[in-house]
């Protein structure tokens, strides 16, 4: 719990404070609120995106995107109807429309057009804004993703999901074969939680369980 009140605390500070200080040293020469509001959404994204490529280039995340790319053709063999092998998975795409890097880009997008409402107020009533609205907006961002890749078939869903995919490039890299092996072995368990019968084991597809 300590640990995930410190990343709340922190991703706000980083991705909507920060902005918005930001922006503040550009609002003298800025005569239109809406126009500083986007300015601030700007930052915000160009934030984004610069920690997830800075953050990239560790050897460990390098390594933990390589797993997420694995999860996610997991995900697609399994919706597909395609059996759990390391074969079938890896033919599979590692972006997904419900991935956690689209729900981020949402979330920025959706604070922009939201802030660019308010005006602006004195510095305590923006930073409070932020901080408030942060939960809302995020609830908006998950039904809204949620929505969207339900019905990805229709074309305007698919439309708005694709710069979310387009993200995912730099927070999914290719697995390996025995990270797929992990994957499906992890998503054998979620199915069996849920009472899936022939769910897959380590010892179906192959896989050396060592000690």
């Amino acid at each position: 719990w300590v640990t995930l009140a410190e990343g709340l605390v922190l991703g706000t500070a980083l991705f909507f404070v920060v902005p918005l200080f930001i922006t503040r040293t550009l609002d003298p020469g800025i005569e239109s609120d809406f126009l500083s509001n986007l300015i601030e959404g700007g930052v915000r994204l160009v934030i984004l995106l610069a920690y997830l490529l800075a953050v990239g280039l560790l050897p460990d995340i390098r390594r933990t995107f390589e797993y997420h790319g694995a999860e996610h053709k997991t995900v697609n063999a399994l919706e597909a109807g395609d059996e759990l092998t390391v074969e079938n998975v890896m033919q599979h795409s590692s972006a997904h429309p419900r991935c956690g890097t689209s729900f981020l880009l949402v979330v920025v997008l959706l604070s922009i057009l939201v802030f660019a409402t308010l005006g602006r107020p004195d510095l305590p009533i923006r930073i409070g804004s932020r901080i408030l609205l942060v939960p809302i907006i995020a609830g908006l961002a998950f039904e809204l993703i949620r929505f969207l890749a339900a019905h990805r078939s229709n074309i305007l869903a698919a439309w708005v999901l694709t710069p979310g995919l387009w993200l995912q490039a730099i927070t999914t890299r290719q697995p390996t074969p025995d990270q797929v092996e992990v994957a499906i072995v992890a998503m054998g368990h979620v199915l069996r939680s849920e009472g899936v019968v022939g769910a897959p084991t380590p010892v179906n597809i192959g896989f050396e369980v060592r000690a």
